[in-house]
């Protein structure tokens, strides 16, 4: 029996059953418009989403003019080496996202009035990429913060990820491998999960003869993702006893918890090893630590003068850090690019906050680089009737290949923004 979806094109999960054997097909030429663009048009095959919760100060961020003739801003003209690099975005937020620091959770799902009310978070941009593409790599995606366990990561029922804090746990587990004992045991787990979906997928068959038309199509919809994520556990099982990658960056073993742009560094440096040696394609930073009092110049805390209220004093010292942070991110860029990384992949500077001393969620910080676009520009948008920031997500959605017609509140793909 063939089962696939109606239609002018083959799904991808396309599968041939008979004598008790399910056999998926290939990716064929018919699958292509269910799931791809042809593999030629396909520019970029990674994502790295750096948030701040901190927000940026736009005065000191949005550059004068637009398009190609923009002018740096104060925070831009130390990475004009990589104006050709990246694009410039304001007057851009998510439509319907308002409450403030409460909005993290919004960052990359774009999920309108998530907070103080009874709705639930829907899937973030990192996770839908990794859903789709995440088996390729010994690690499906990362989610990271720099000082919590709080991630703007959530799965498709709207459950928050918790993020890696510690880098050098992070680097550890990426990079040194495990003891024979701890890979077994891994192996073992992988197994029983296995045995149990076999367990859970025999019951299920009995029950299908029972069951009406409709509820028929409705399981054997569920089998599919039972077959999917038994593979991915057949993959995992693989990875588990494989070596892994040797780099050249030594194990960290402090981190500076009076510099939160210091640990910026730190994490950074190992994202890049991270995509260097393909062991994640899609990968979320939150930035989220307040001690800044390492940093020469400063002796308040980020939190502090991020809410400046228009103090001269908060706004110098707090250029400083974020001009740091500015510059860490494209020190991130620079090594992606020496490595033919970085036309591969889409990074992502922004935050929840256009303004954090008010809570403004509107006039967010956005700053794109890489996935093979024609970059250099300064898109300026509306800054009071902003522009939905969920079309940029669904321009690198569309970047990977995937054939997605929306994200969230997107009405399109974003204007200006050339392949």
């Amino acid at each position: 029996m063939i089962t696939y979806t109606s239609g002018k094109s083959l799904s991808r999960r396309t599968v041939l059953r008979g004598a008790g054997v399910s056999l998926a097909l290939p990716l064929l030429d018919a699958m292509l418009p269910a799931f791809a663009k042809t593999p030629d048009e396909k520019k970029a095959k990674r994502f790295v989403g750096v948030s701040l919760a901190l927000g940026l100060h736009n005065p000191n961020l949005v550059p004068e003019g637009v398009g190609r003739d923009y002018q740096p801003s104060r925070y831009l003209k130390s990475i004009q080496d990589l104006r050709e690099d990246f694009t410039v975005v304001s007057g851009s937020s998510h439509p319907g996202v308002t409450g403030g620091h409460s909005a993290e959770g919004s960052i990359f799902s774009a999920c309108p009035n998530m907070r103080g009310t009874t709705s639930r978070n829907t899937i973030s941009l990192d996770q839908l990429m990794a859903k789709h593409l995440g088996h390729e790599t010994r690690f499906p995606s990362l989610i990271l913060n720099t000082a919590r366990e709080s991630s703007p990561s959530y799965t498709e029922t709207g459950a928050m990820i918790p993020a890696e804090n510690d880098a050098i746990r992070l680097f550890t587990r990426l990079f040194v491998d495990d003891k024979p004992a701890e890979r077994e045991r891994q192996a073992e787990l992988l197994r029983q999960g296995r045995s149990v979906m076999d367990a859970v997928a025999s019951e299920a068959k009995a029950l299908q003869r029972e069951l009406g038309a409709a509820d028929r199509d409705k399981l054997d919809a569920w089998f599919t993702g039972v077959r999917d994520l038994e593979q991915r556990l057949v993959a995992n099982e693989a990875w588990v006893s494989r070596p892994k990658p040797k780099v050249d960056l030594a194990k960290p073993t402090e981190i500076p918890r009076d510099n939160e742009v210091g640990v910026q560094r730190i994490f950074l440096d190992i994202v890049h090893l991270a995509l260097a040696t393909d062991s994640t394609r899609f990968i979320t930073l939150h930035i989220t630590g307040n001690n800044v009092n390492g940093i020469e110049g400063v002796d308040e805390s980020y939190h502090n003068l991020s809410h400046h209220g228009m103090d001269d004093e908060k706004l110098r010292q707090l250029a400083v850090v974020e001009q740091a942070a500015i510059d860490a991110w494209g020190e991130f860029l620079r090594k992606l690019k020496g490595d033919s990384l970085l036309d591969e992949t889409m990074v992502l500077l922004t935050s929840n906050l256009g303004n954090a001393s008010s809570h403004d969620n509107k006039n967010m910080p956005v700053l794109f680089a890489g996935g093979g676009f024609k970059h250099g520009r300064h898109l300026a948008f509306d800054q009071k009737e902003n522009y939905p920031l969920p079309n940029l997500y669904l321009s690198s959605l569309q970047r990977l290949g995937l054939e997605e017609e929306g994200f969230a509140t997107s009405t399109g793909t974003m204007t200006g923004l050339e392949a």
